[in-house]
């Protein structure tokens, strides 16, 4: 016969030690268990977007979780930018940042409500690539030459750009500075726009990164004169750079992109998305896709990430102030 104390004794025990393992806190679940949002702070179309769009498909792969890539335009970058920067420091709110956004326009445009280098948590990056000389399919220019030629002839001519402060913005001022030209920025709101607008002949030429080019160019849309960086493209041997064609060294513009997240973010979610981006990028098909596009990849560490991006900050502010340029 059973002990009916007893068998009130371990019935009490058993509720005990349930109502204390209810009062425990719930084990955290593995990162990434939900969704993460990728913010890109550029309209479909530009560097960003698209390098960003190949490596959240493949990191689907690797973290087992969807990436919902959000186009956030808007003042040069600093809309979507901002809003990484009051999201919550979760892992589940990221930006593909580029250079605009991070190492140009909060220090070049008036009250942008963030600091990139104390709001930003660098984490890898996704790849760098030259910019291209493109002009419109009936442009008159046929050459490089020829565009220099009409530049120091005081040629008035407009230059689109993606935006306030971006690369290819500064690439036309200090070319304005430089070669003492009647030009005229034309500021659109992403690459995918300005270079619609330089199909269709409303402006007279533009610097998109080379990515967003290709498309359009081998699409017969619009005509790239040239690169433009110091030395010539192992991607386009052949054509020339706007310094060797214009005297100009010192011309030499990329665009780059970079996965980042808040400040605040913890550092084991950091090195997480660090290491599953580093061996994404460097994987054959991925790395293929990326060099496809214009874009040479490189792993970087999370600490050599944030030297690159300070040392950008430093090389952009270098030419603001040498071409003198205003903040906006």
């Amino acid at each position: 016969m059973i002990n009916i104390s007893f068998a009130r004794a371990v019935a009490a025990g058993a509720l005990a030690a349930g109502l204390a393992l209810a009062s425990l806190p719930a084990w955290p679940q593995a990162y990434p268990n939900r969704p993460i949002r990728l913010i890109v702070s550029f309209p479909p179309g530009g560097t960003g977007d698209i390098i960003g769009r190949i490596i959240a498909n493949q990191l689907s792969i690797e973290l087992g979780q969807s990436f919902a890539v959000e186009n956030r335009s808007g003042a040069g970058g600093t809309i979507g930018a901002r809003d990484v920067v009051n999201a919550d420091p979760d892992g589940y709110t990221l930006t593909v940042g580029q250079t605009p956004e991070i190492a140009v326009n909060p220090y070049f445009m008036k009250d942008v409500g963030y600091d990139p280098v104390k709001d930003l948590q660098p984490i890898a990056l996704a790849g760098v690539v030259p910019l291209a000389l493109v002009v419109p399919p009936n442009s008159p220019f046929s050459t490089v030459a020829q565009w220099v030629a009409a530049l120091r002839a005081n040629q008035p001519l407009t230059f689109a750009s993606a935006g306030i402060g971006t690369p290819g913005h500064l690439a036309g001022e200090l070319l304005k500075l430089k070669l003492d030209s009647k030009l005229v920025h034309v500021p659109y709101k992403g690459a995918g726009p300005a270079l619609n607008d330089v199909a269709g002949g409303q402006v007279d030429f533009y610097f998109p990164g080379y990515p967003g080019a290709v498309p359009l160019v081998q699409g017969g849309r619009v005509k790239m004169l040239a690169i433009s960086t110091a030395k010539r493209s192992p991607l386009a041997p052949d054509t020339p750079t706007v310094a060797e064609a214009a005297e100009l060294p010192d011309f030499d513009f990329t665009l780059w992109a970079g996965f980042f997240g808040p400040h605040g973010l913890p550092m084991d979610i950091a090195k997480q998305l660090n290491a599953a981006i580093n061996k994404v990028i460097v994987e054959p098909d991925i790395k293929a896709k990326l060099q496809l596009t214009g874009a040479a990849v490189s792993a970087l560490s999370i600490n050599q990430f944030t030297i690159f991006v300070r040392g950008e900050i430093d090389r952009y502010q270098g030419i603001i102030k040498g071409a003198d340029l205003k903040p906006e």
